[in-house]
């Protein structure tokens, strides 16, 4: 059965985060050979459109408003509103960020339909769609079908992957107009916390410290080894508690949830709220100098010793392996 799927493209400081091309992945799964439209929502959006397009979505509709500059739950559930009535889809895809995690309930409820959200994997099986999601903090996976109505999901980022890249691929981007009205939230001004560099929730490589870094200067040693690897620095619960480093970078069940190809954990002991938010990393590394740690029984690798000794050699040989490799 075809379907015509919008997916939702999500801007931040101008640029389309990554998962929106995931999400293009999904939308051409559950289109099964229908039409993925690519939806942006924002002011002066429009350009970011062809990108779309490169990642495999077939058109693009755009609303553009100057109430729509900054994200609020209002003005995006009524532009996204706008967007259904003129589409009439049978199915909807949004990121599970903290954007989607807000929008997608309002949308749903609005439409009166069902939500699947958090889908780290989905597949065709006799016939039907078969939608992935962990529940239980991670500790179980549950599937689920969707036999009426609109199909809505959120997806995890960094677990479906985007289609490749290809330039050649073009299409229309149109536009709808929407009355954005009654907004109950009015953003003035965004103070921004989080760290410089690559988005936490989106990074392939993360290198996370928890109270075994000591200090904020412990944390120096895991930012020079994210540098060399292209990733991002996260933090236990622990370490946010005192006052290491922002809560900004908390992984874990009250932080953020990850799923990055590479995870190393230094100094973290690997209590169960922790392990909830980057259990299903591809590949994880535990360095610390507890044997009996806990972070051990989820490791692929572990390395008993002082993360201060430990890390700074992982970084030289790194190094090492960029020169010998450029």
């Amino acid at each position: 059965m075809t379907r015509k799927v919008l997916v939702l493209g999500e801007v931040r400081d101008g640029s389309l985060r990554n998962v929106s091309f995931e999400a293009i992945a999904a939308g051409k799964t559950i289109a099964e050979g229908g039409e993925v439209v690519g939806v942006l929502l924002g002011d002066s959006v429009s350009a970011l459109g062809e990108q779309l397009l490169h990642y495999g979505a077939d058109r693009v509709v755009v609303v553009e408003d100057e109430k729509l500059k900054q994200y609020t739950s209002d003005g995006f559930s009524q532009a996204f509103q706008a967007v259904v009535d003129a589409e009439s889809p049978e199915g909807i895809v949004f990121g599970h960020t903290a954007l989607g995690k807000d929008l997608s309930p309002r949308v749903a409820g609005k439409l009166g339909t069902g939500l699947v959200s958090d889908v780290t994997a989905l597949e065709e099986a006799g016939g039907n769609l078969v939608f992935t999601r962990p529940i239980y903090s991670g500790k179980a996976f549950e599937k689920k079908i969707i036999t009426d109505g609109i199909i809505f999901a959120t997806i995890r980022p960094n677990n479906i992957p985007a289609l490749e890249k290809d330039e050649s691929r073009s299409g229309e981007v149109g536009s709808v107009t929407a009355e954005i009205k009654d907004l109950r939230t009015i953003i003035k001004d965004v103070v921004r916390k989080a760290s410089e560099g690559v988005d936490l929730s989106e990074a392939k490589v993360i290198i996370a410290g928890g109270r075994g870094v000591k200090s904020e200067d412990g944390f120096e040693p895991l930012k020079e080894l994210a540098n060399v690897l292209g990733g991002a620095v996260g933090a236990s619960r622990g370490a946010c508690d005192a006052d290491y480093c922002d809560y900004s970078l908390q992984i874990g069940q009250t932080g953020k949830v990850v799923t990055p190809d590479l995870y190393i954990a230094c100094g973290i002991s690997g209590a169960i709220q922790h392990l909830a938010g980057m259990s299903n990393s591809k590949v994880i590394v535990a360095i610390n100098k507890d044997p009996e740690a806990n972070i051990f029984k989820v490791a692929d690798y572990g390395i008993v010793g002082d993360l201060f000794e430990v890390v700074p050699m992982l970084t030289e040989e790194f190094k090492k392996l960029k020169v010998a490799s450029s």
